[in-house]
């Protein structure tokens, strides 16, 4: 299962809140911004500064996205 944070970017975007930003407010890496960006695994605790940070659950930020072969199950 993929993860997409598409909807954390948004939401950035919506509140005109920029990547250094958010990083600086929610005191994780810039790793962890490329890790975002990417897509790629972010560990619960810094998904949790995040949702912290903007006053939001994980699911308003995160998006789990089937594999191609378990949709065609």
């Amino acid at each position: 299962m993929a993860v997409s944070y598409k909807k954390l970017f948004h939401m950035l975007i919506d509140r005109d809140i920029s990547n250094a930003q958010l990083q600086k407010m929610a005191g994780y890496s810039a790793n962890i911004t490329t890790r975002l960006k990417n897509n790629t695994y972010v560990s619960l605790e810094s998904v949790e500064k995040i949702c912290r940070v903007l006053n939001c659950k994980v699911d308003d930020i995160v998006e789990f996205i089937p594999d191609e072969d378990q949709v065609k199950k």
